[in-house]
């Protein structure tokens, strides 16, 4: 009996761990990810930062060194201008001398001809340095690179100066005449240590560090004086990519989880400022919020997994109070659930058959609605068909009446045509009468012309000719008095014919006129047919719209029965269903209950 109970105990003790770390574990393992989420985005927002800040500064210190040097850069374009118009040493010198004054960078200003000293040039200088005799300027690196620069500014490869014992450039630009040849070189020299002044100031981070380098990474600037001139930039650096690649005169920027770095050109000088540093810089104290807030949240999260246990534990005291409550009234609700049931399916049955019997009446009604409405279509259709024959009628009644019109203008044509004739016929007598007298003159005419002789033989030719034309004409017009009397003939028979054909065409008018009424008669018919067949119709239709709407609200109400039969045979299933549960939680209830009991007497 004693192990059992130890058992029950070490089995309670389980349960107890188990629901303890349930809670715990998804509230570490959220609390892990937001923070490592956290984390990631708060690097991508200092990376961000940092980049920004970078351009900034890099552009910040160009524009500084850039100021400093642009008095250097104009005052040599300045003489450039000037000396390309003058030779004159005299005013050459007062150039110099005026264009060196307060240039704070510069300790010289000098100006050196095309020609070599030893050839009779010439140089100036603005300090009076007067040079040794073995100095000759055309040697000068600082003179030959501005040569080949062609009136460009060129800087040179720097030196110790020896006035001032520090780091200077010379910065020349070389001078063409109107003719287009090279009349001598103007130059300056830059005090780096002043410059570099600016770029040793650049204090980004705690830890970073920048720098003045030139082309081959040789130290310009530098902290430690030693490594000017003399150590690499380019091997102490933690950038491990291709340094060369980015001494492009561009700006470039890069950072990455360890360290940032950035380097841009000075204007278009061969030297280049570079600034690179930890980024723990920034991150330190963003971890150090990041690890607080992390422990923060675990102990929360500890905390609110021991609440939470001890509130289930004071819910399950109510439960087997609940328990009880919800399986005496699950119990009721089961009986009155069955109840409604039984009632739901026997008022579904009857309005089922309702609905049965008005589906049956309203295709009836549809059916009549149907046939009335097809001999509503042919009462329509009719009436169409007669109206065409009014109007076909009408149509023939008006083409008879033109005809009519059209025969009578006809006959009245023939009449005038038969008025013209005979006013032919009277200029044919006319003509026929004078052929008679010309025969008859012609026949004198002859005769005389006989008694003249041979003086009147041509008269007698003419009289004979005219005598001829003469009997041709009467044998003209007698062909012409037969042809008109062929057309009096014809026209006379034409205008009985046409007589005979107006009568007819006044009594087919008569009878289309009549045909007209008649069909005028049946569209009116029709017409009272397709209407009354209308009204049936819709009368019909006004029925069918309302049984079809009763049989729609039956139709609602039996599916309303239905899903309250079948909702309620839902509640009966889940009140059963809940009284099982609920019986089940008091068994669960009372078992946790013994199973205390037990661990507290160890029995």
């Amino acid at each position: 009996m004693a192990k059992k109970n130890d058992f029950k105990n070490m089995s309670t003790k389980k349960k107890s761990r188990r629901l303890f770390w349930g809670m715990l574990a998804p509230l570490l393992t959220v609390t892990i990810v937001a923070c490592t989420f956290f984390y990631d985005i708060s690097n991508k927002i200092i990376q961000y930062y940092l980049t920004s800040e970078l351009n900034y500064s890099m552009e910040k210190v160009n524009s500084e060194i850039m100021k400093r040097m642009e008095p250097i850069t104009v005052n040599l374009e300045n003489f450039k201008n000037f000396a390309s118009l003058s030779d004159d040493e005299a005013v050459l010198q007062a150039l110099v001398t005026i264009l060196s004054q307060n240039l704070e960078y510069s300790n010289s200003f000098y100006y050196g001809s095309a020609t070599p000293l030893r050839k009779g040039g010439m140089f100036i200088e603005s300090n009076n340095w007067v040079p040794p005799e073995t100095f000759e300027h055309t040697e000068r690196e600082w003179y030959n690179d501005a040569i080949k620069n062609k009136g460009k500014i060129t800087y040179a490869n720097p030196y110790l100066d020896a006035l001032s014992g520090t780091l200077a450039v010379a910065v020349s630009q070389s001078i063409t005449g109107a003719d287009g040849k090279v009349k001598g070189v103007v130059g300056c020299d830059i005090l780096l240590d002043k410059l570099a002044g600016v770029v040793d100031e650049i204090q980004f981070s705690k830890n970073s560090r920048a720098a003045l380098i030139n082309q081959e990474g040789y130290y310009l600037s530098n902290k430690d004086p030693s490594k000017i001139l003399t150590k690499k930039y380019t091997d102490e650096t933690a950038y491990k990519g291709d340094l060369k690649e980015w001494m492009n005169g561009e700006l470039h920027v890069s950072v990455d989880r360890k360290n940032f770095f950035a380097i841009c050109s000075i204007g278009d000088s061969p030297w280049f400022i570079v600034i690179e540093g930890p980024v723990i810089d920034f991150t330190g104290q963003l971890s150090n919020v990041i690890i607080t807030f992390e422990l923060a949240l675990i102990i929360f999260s500890v905390v609110m997994s021991v609440l939470n246990i001890f509130t289930i534990r004071k819910m399950r005291k109510n439960e087997q109070e609940l328990g009880a409550t919800l399986y005496e009234e699950t119990q009721t609700l089961v009986v009155a659930a069955k109840e409604n049931a039984a009632t739901a399916q026997d008022q579904s049955a009857a309005v089922k058959e309702i609905v049965a019997t008005m589906e049956d009446s309203n295709a009836l009604s549809e059916n009549i609605s149907s046939k009335i409405h097809d001999v509503s279509k042919v009462a329509e259709k009719t009436s169409s068909d007669v109206a065409d024959g009014v109007a076909s009628i009408e149509q023939n009644v008006a083409q008879l009446h033109a005809i009519f019109d059209a025969n009578q203008q006809t006959i009245e044509g023939m009449k005038v045509l038969s008025e013209r004739i005979e006013s032919i016929w009277d200029i044919v007598t006319l003509i026929n009468n004078v052929a008679d007298q010309a025969k008859i003159i012609a026949f004198n005419a002859e005769l005389e012309a006989s008694s003249a002789g041979e003086a009147g033989k041509s008269f007698r030719i003419v009289a004979n000719e005219i005598r001829r034309l003469s009997d041709g004409i009467i044998d003209g017009t007698k062909e012409i008095k037969e042809r008109i009397n062929e057309i009096q003939h014809s026209s006379d028979s034409l205008i009985l014919a046409s007589e005979s054909g107006t009568e007819k065409i006044n009594e087919g008018y008569e009878n289309a006129k009549n045909l007209g009424e008649m069909f005028a008669s049946i569209k009116n018919s029709a017409e009272v047919t397709a209407a009354s067949a209308t009204d049936i119709t819709e009368i019909i239709q006004q029925q069918t719209s309302a049984s079809e709407q009763i049989l729609i609200a039956l139709k609602q109400i039996s599916a309303g029965v239905e899903n309250f039969t079948v909702a309620t045979d839902n509640i009966s299933s889940s009140s059963e269903h809940i009284r099982q549960m609920s019986e089940a939680m008091n068994n669960s209830v009372q078992s946790s209950d013994d199973e205390k009991k037990s661990a507290k007497t160890g029995k």
